[in-house]
């Protein structure tokens, strides 16, 4: 499929780019909206995605004029933005977007958007060729709709990592068998516990998706990300007139977009207490009412949760329902951190070594002795994430036949995981001389501002290794990136 894609921020857009064009589109870059209504008038782009927050015309702006224009017809307009706004977001789509999204962008919810466009240019396609008795025609393009839709299938699979993911122990092996025997059964909930990057999402895929051979939606959302009233009309959705601002249709929730496959819920422990009732009654019942609705709607969809804290602790606290506990565990897994499963890390390291070579055109072919017992030994505080990071890195800053101990400066010069000689982890601390404090007084918020923009930048702006560097909920650290935008 033809995508125009536009965005003033290159970086941004090359990743998009990179992503959609993997999953088999072709896409055409502009980095402002007058470029790219100059350039859709003499093109046919059947998807248009595009930033919101532009110079010279802004995405707001565009997809109005773009929807004025006679060839509209045919053309989904999707929206993102950094900054979560909803009554920018009932603005898009009273205007016609088919979509609005929020970077960073989640790529599984993109590439589902992105064949859901694709599957409905192929009807329009076979519309037209139908009004004009083309049986030939017909039989061609439902053979390359085919053809397509698999094509783009087996693409988003490789994309979501399910295509290989490295089994090497016991343990592993057992997760993977009762995930792949919870898929068989959609009417269970499941929770899935583990340390972060330990691959709890990659377990709920694979609970979803099965051996590829389901289709139907994964839709997931981030509990920390949102707040209580913003969060309950996400998922449930609202009636017309619930809000001020709300859309006059009313708008259907997450439940919806999920309806016949899978909702995922992460950081379940960051659910509010308010909410966890309404989630027990949707597993239980299988019934919800939209925010301001009195109508039950009744639900066909799988719940899968993930956390990487205590919950039974979470309930002996109070924060978390022990009723809600008990009935998302009755599908349980329990991801062991990296560090607890040794014999995982040199097959997982070969992995890794032999996908990013080939990826990036490289010579690399073993590990030695050397580094294997640097890799072995290194605590693996971000667990198989930190890995593949950290494989992907050397792949990226040398060319060699082996990866040797010189290579892994990235983990033998950090300080922030020291190893002592019991083999226990240390945190390494701040010390007061590293501070030269001003003699005039100084704003304690701009400071506390710029660690935390430090820190994302430390981190590749992913808030979960950020949130837990800095020792604070994802939550909280939301929270403070909102503020600081405002």
């Amino acid at each position: 499929m033809n995508i125009l894609l536009v965005d003033d921020d290159r970086d941004s857009r090359r990743s998009i780019k990179r992503f959609l064009e993997k999953i088999g589109h072709h896409v055409t870059e502009c980095d402002d909206g007058e470029e790219a209504l100059n350039l859709y008038k003499s093109i046919d782009f059947p998807m248009v995605i595009t930033d919101i927050n532009m110079p010279k015309m802004n995405g707001i702006e565009l997809l109005r004029t773009l929807k004025s224009l006679p060839k509209v017809d045919g053309t989904e307009v999707v929206l993102f933005t950094g900054y979560s706004n909803i009554d920018t977001a009932i603005e898009a789509l009273r205007l016609g977007a088919y979509d609005y999204l929020i970077k960073p962008l989640n790529v599984e919810e993109l590439a589902i958007i992105t064949e859901r466009i694709a599957e409905h240019q192929f009807l329009l396609r076979e519309n037209r060729v139908l009004n004009q008795h083309f049986d030939d025609k017909l039989k061609a393009v439902t053979a390359e709709k085919d053809e397509e839709l698999s094509r783009l299938k087996k693409s988003l699979a490789e994309q979501l990592g399910i295509q290989n993911v490295g089994i090497f122990s016991s343990s592993m092996n057992e997760i993977f068998e009762m995930a792949q025997k919870y898929h068989t059964d959609r009417s269970i909930p499941v929770l899935i516990q583990g340390d972060t990057g330990s691959g709890k999402e990659i377990i709920a895929k694979i609970i979803h998706y099965g051996n590829m051979d389901d289709v139907t939606p994964f839709i997931d959302i981030n509990c920390a990300a949102l707040t209580t009233s913003l969060f309950e009309s996400e998922l449930f959705g609202y009636e017309a007139g619930s809000f001020t601002g709300g859309l006059t249709k009313g708008q259907k929730g997450k439940l919806d977009l999920a309806q016949g496959g899978t909702l995922f819920l992460d950081e379940i422990a960051e659910l509010p207490l308010e909410l966890q009732s309404k989630l027990l009654r949707v597993i239980q019942e299988k019934e919800y009412f939209r925010v301001g609705g009195l109508k039950k709607i009744k639900t066909d969809v799988r719940i899968i949760c993930a956390t990487n804290v205590d919950l039974e602790q979470k309930v002996i606290e109070g924060s978390f329902r022990k009723d809600l506990y008990y009935r998302l565990k009755v599908g349980h897994l329990v991801i062991p951190a990296l560090q607890n499963r040794k014999k995982d890390i040199l097959p997982l390291a070969d992995m890794f070594l032999q996908d990013f070579t080939r990826q990036k055109g490289k010579k690399f072919k073993h590990i030695t002795n050397d580094a294997a017992k640097i890799l072995i030994e290194y605590c693996w505080p971000g667990n198989v994430r930190e890995l593949r990071n950290v494989i992907e890195w050397v792949v990226f800053m040398y060319d060699d036949f082996e990866i040797k101990p010189n290579h892994l400066s990235i983990i033998t010069d950090s300080k922030a995981n020291l190893i002592n000689v019991d083999g226990k982890k240390e945190q390494s601390e701040m010390k007061t001389k590293d501070f030269l404090l001003p003699k005039n007084s100084f704003s304690l918020e701009e400071y506390i501002n710029r660690i935390i923009i430090e820190a994302l930048k430390m981190h590749n702006g992913n808030k979960t290794e950020t949130a837990l560097y800095l020792n604070i909920s994802r939550k909280s650290l939301y929270s403070r990136l909102n503020h600081i935008r405002d």
